[in-house]
């Protein structure tokens, strides 16, 4: 993508910068707005897109991604919208908005724990499509760079009207600028502090200071949605119908042994017995992870963290979804649903199946919404009916990011 904003930079020079991968990254989303244009009393980013809220699409991936450090959601001072915001997750923290677009982004800024080098990432709710390869793409430019932002080459005639004629504006070097836009923690909060409030984006409070601005390669996926007919489109463009999906199965089995409890996905559940196992024995987690690994045809659990390997003595099997979700983040997949049956007949799962599906979100970086966990019994037959151990079963969906070519 030409760099044709890129000027002298006037910020540090790239040589004492921390690179990418030396800095957090925050995401501040902003939906603040009243979303005027589209029309009805809901604001388009609370407006249902596709099954959810139109920010929760750019909240979901940003909570997920592991190069993203924190999230802050500005949201608008009434408070008055109820949106499934995940605020148990550790990354996420809801400030009020201002009566300007400036202001909310001050507001963000102002709530992060951020140095003065770490990249920040400032999205607009109303764009939906992001993804988290953008975001990779967005920091790493910061290497070369004190901005980045992701930019669509104009590729339709233009032409400007005057007194009733027509006439045709040159095209080259024109672009659609998107967000996020990519700064310096630093050098976006001394630039926008400095009153200018007329802004039509967070850029232009840094092109007048002279810094160095590169374009990274914009997504069609990422329009921003404006008027009413903008649903129907941005809905067809991100439905999971439309883009590839694969689908993992994932099979676990864990014997019972002296204890007081059993863990199945991340909840300690009494019992009279304990489940035997090098690791926590998380049959509901084993599995999902399987799945995981499945869908990606990498594998199994056990390729990956070999009983064997003392490192995973009672690990928390947290870490092995955790890594199974992060291979699926670098090759380009997301969780797009799981399905998870414990299959044993006892202890009563029922009483704890919502705590165990809230976990398994919170973990994984999902809306509750698509996450399903169930059980079962085996009416006394084999070694679940005889009461001698848990089985578990899982079905996850990875769905290709819209990003990823």
């Amino acid at each position: 993508m030409p760099d044709a904003l890129s000027q002298s930079t006037c910020g540090q020079c790239a040589s004492t910068r921390l690179l990418a991968s030396q800095m957090k990254t925050h995401v501040i989303i902003v939906a603040a707005g009243r979303g005027s244009r589209a029309p009805g009393d809901t604001p388009k980013q609370f407006r249902l897109l596709g099954g959810k809220p139109v920010l929760q699409w750019s909240l979901d991936v940003c909570l997920k991604s592991a190069h993203v450090t924190s999230v802050c959601l500005v949201l608008p001072a009434s408070g008055a919208h109820s949106i499934e915001t995940q605020r148990s997750n550790g990354k996420l923290q809801v400030v009020e908005g201002g009566a300007t677009r400036t202001l909310s982004v001050l507001s963000g800024l102002q709530s992060l724990d951020a140095a003065p080098d770490d990249a920040v990432l400032i999205h607009d709710a109303a764009r939906p499509g992001l993804s988290n390869a953008l975001i990779q793409k967005l920091v790493s430019a910061l290497d070369e760079a004190d901005a980045a932002v992701p930019a669509l080459p104009v590729s339709d005639a233009l032409k400007r009207q005057s007194s009733g004629k027509l006439e045709t504006v040159d095209r080259a070097d024109l672009y659609r600028i998107q967000t996020p836009q990519a700064f310096r923690y630093g050098q976006i909060q001394a630039a926008l502090s400095r009153g200018e409030d007329d802004l039509v984006d967070d850029l232009a409070a840094v092109e007048k200071l002279g810094l160095k601005v590169e374009l990274v390669d914009g997504e069609h996926g990422l329009d921003k949605i404006t008027y009413a007919e903008d649903f129907s489109r941005m809905e067809n463009l991100l439905s999971p119908t439309s883009l590839p999906v694969r689908v993992g199965t994932g099979y676990d089995v864990h014997k019972f042994e002296a204890g007081d409890h059993v863990t199945l996905c991340g909840t300690d559940i009494p019992h009279e017995f304990g489940l035997a196992g090098h690791s926590d024995a998380d049959a509901g987690w084993h599995a999902l992870t399987d799945a995981i690994l499945g869908a990606l045809a990498l594998g199994d659990i056990g390729d990956h963290f070999p009983p064997s390997d003392d490192k995973w003595k009672n690990a928390n099997s947290g870490i092995f979804l955790e890594h199974a979700l992060k291979l699926a983040t670098e090759r380009g997949w997301e969780l797009g649903q799981c399905d998870i049956t414990i299959i044993c007949e006892a202890p009563k799962i029922k009483p704890n199946r919502e705590t165990m599906r809230q976990k398994t979100a919170d973990v994984c970086g999902v809306s509750l919404e698509v996450v399903s966990v169930k059980a079962t019994t085996t009416e006394g037959l084999g070694f679940t009916g005889r009461r001698e151990g848990i089985a578990a079963q899982a079905v996850a969906t990875l769905i290709r990011t819209s990003s990823v070519s």
